[in-house]
């Protein structure tokens, strides 16, 4: 995970770092702002084109396309159901109304997203920390860059106003105030410049650039199952018991 901040920055200009650094790297890395993708057996499934400038679109709309332009016009009750029934999307019983949109979202939009996508103005309560829109008061300054069907980089414009952060963070809590990151709303409170922050998923980066299927062919130490023929720790500890 690389992360980065501009102080005097908002998720626009995230937006102009991020396009500007991948196009850098393919450009080093792949030669090209076109990049193929290929199975195991070398034959290209997909092109991906890196070239500026990048897809722009809000996540309601992206969600009006997968799930009806009705969507957002159902009550949450009937949201529920459709996504359940007519999407077969596991819904928790616990799960909020929002959470409900954003697991069709995953589900139905994001594996879709192949050519470079910002997905802009998200939920609110998706987002606790960024600053809300000022066309959406119940969408957040946000993005989310997607390329090969996958999240590479969320990014924000940051909440710098310690009042209102501190009241949707209160509001996440749900009344436990020991859930309240106190130090941060502290400094909050000394003074924060406006700013814009992102963070950017290198090993999805990585897969995408490189035409890989699978996070454990980029990262340097994947997580390996245990041998089936080692011994157990329990066992290791009764051969070494002296009773």
């Amino acid at each position: 995970m690389l992360e980065a901040y501009q102080a005097y920055g908002d998720y626009e200009t995230m937006m102009e770092l991020l396009q500007s650094m991948i196009c850098q790297v393919a450009e080093k890395v792949c030669g090209a702002l076109v990049i193929k993708q290929k199975d195991n057996q070398g034959n290209v499934t997909q092109t991906i084109d890196l070239t500026p400038d990048w897809r722009r679109v809000k996540y309601k709309d992206l969600v009006r396309e997968k799930a009806g332009s009705n969507w957002f016009d159902l009550t949450p009750e009937q949201r529920r159901e459709e996504a359940a029934t007519k999407h077969q999307i596991e819904i928790d019983p616990e799960e909020k109304d929002f959470e409900v949109t954003n697991a069709l979202f995953e589900k139905l939009v994001e594996p879709t997203l192949i050519q470079p996508t910002f997905v802009t103005h998200l939920p609110m309560e998706l987002v606790p920390l960024a600053k809300l829109s000022p066309d959406e008061p119940d969408c957040v300054e946000v993005f989310e860059c997607c390329i090969n069907g996958q999240e590479i980089a969320p990014a924000y414009t940051e909440q710098n106003n310690p009042i209102e952060q501190r009241e949707r963070l209160e509001k996440q809590a749900g009344g436990e105030q020991q859930k309240l990151d106190e130090d941060f709303l502290v400094a909050l409170e000394h003074g924060m410049p406006p700013a814009g922050g992102i963070g950017i998923g290198i090993d999805r980066l990585c897969i995408m650039l490189l035409g890989q299927e699978s996070i454990r062919d980029v990262i340097l130490f994947p997580q390996l199952k245990p041998r089936d023929d080692s011994p157990s720790v329990s066992s290791q500890l009764a051969d070494s018991d002296p009773a």
